[in-house]
């Protein structure tokens, strides 16, 4: 069985080419893909070939971790699924002779079973939104099971990561906060939440200050705006090493905490939150190209400021 994917030759030296698929196995799935999303964190950095050590990481690859297809094929120990069930995939392993990194750019998959979560069909090329919000989610939640941690009231960047953290601390009833954006044009969108550019702040009682840029010099900005006892939790996908002046950082006792991959119980309380509407959707995807038009698509997804979700759509 072959299929068509998004193959990253080298850094920024792109195909879409036909690939063999490994053969099902009685737990597997086959998925017709939809839609996939272009990541402007991990991706960017497969893309740019600035990606530090990750495990698979070498060239050729194929990228993509948010997929949503429609199943077309089970295996015959698969329970629980059916036949034209949408459903989302977090990446898939099934390219050979290429690194599946994370190999979600694909006209079709297979792909485990228990790696597939069910959608409404009505969530559309919304449902490739998934895991960032997990992602949001788990920034949202980390540590505070057993803590009494403040929640977000400062975002670096109103990019679709920053919107989605925002409008999920909107959406769970807590104090609007504030988000930091120094592009004019990515300042509009917000929704109950004010944007502003960090030079209008004036703020030094922040408790818990989220960072979605990925800006590797943020934290000399952000701890001299921290309330004493308050934390950063750094969000992003760093390619440089990060550090800060311990002075302002001392005075503070500030905390700084690493927010990593979302887990199975944050995927589980997104997918509730779109099947419900209470975490809302509109204006974050707003480019879409056929995948004939991969090279441009990366292009406008990483090179223009406008763009806060690119969507490939492999549909005929």
């Amino acid at each position: 069985m072959k299929a068509k994917a998004i193959v990253f030759e080298a850094p920024k030296s792109l195909q879409v080419r036909e690939l063999e698929l490994a053969p099902m196995g009685p737990l597997d799935l086959e998925v017709e893909v939809s839609f996939s999303g272009i990541s402007t964190g991990t991706e960017r950095l497969l893309w740019e070939g600035t990606m530090p050590p990750f495990p698979g990481l070498a060239y050729p690859l194929v990228p993509g971790y948010e997929t949503v297809g429609t199943i077309v094929n089970l295996g015959a120990d698969v329970s629980g699924l059916q036949k034209g069930d949408q459903v989302f995939l977090p990446g898939s392993y099934a390219f050979l002779g290429v690194q599946n990194l994370f190999g979600g750019s694909g006209s079709r998959l297979v792909v485990p079973h228990d790696r597939a979560v069910k959608l409404d069909p009505s969530l559309g090329n919304k449902g490739v939104l998934l895991a960032l919000a997990a992602t949001a989610h788990h920034v949202f939640t980390v540590g505070r099971e057993s803590t009494h941690l403040a929640y977000p009231d400062l975002i670096i960047g109103h990019g679709i990561m920053g919107r989605l953290l925002a409008r999920m601390v909107v959406a769970a009833g807590k104090p609007a906060p504030v988000v930091w954006e120094t592009q004019a044009v990515r300042q509009a969108g917000a929704l109950g939440y004010d944007v502003i550019h960090p030079d209008q702040d004036t703020r030094k009682d922040y408790r818990c200050i989220c960072d979605v840029s990925g800006d590797a010099s943020i934290l000399n900005r952000v701890i001299p705006k921290m309330a004493p006892g308050g934390e950063v939790v750094l969000a992003g996908f760093y390619k440089q090493d990060l550090s800060f002046a311990y002075a302002p950082a001392f005075m503070r006792e500030a905390s700084i905490r690493v927010a990593a991959q979302w887990k199975k119980h944050d995927l589980d309380a997104v997918v509730a939150m779109f099947h419900d509407g209470s975490l809302p959707l509109e204006g974050l995807i707003t480019h879409t190209e056929k995948a004939a038009q991969a090279q441009q698509a990366y292009e406008v997804a990483f090179g223009d400021p406008e763009c806060l979700k690119m969507v490939i759509d492999w549909r005929e």
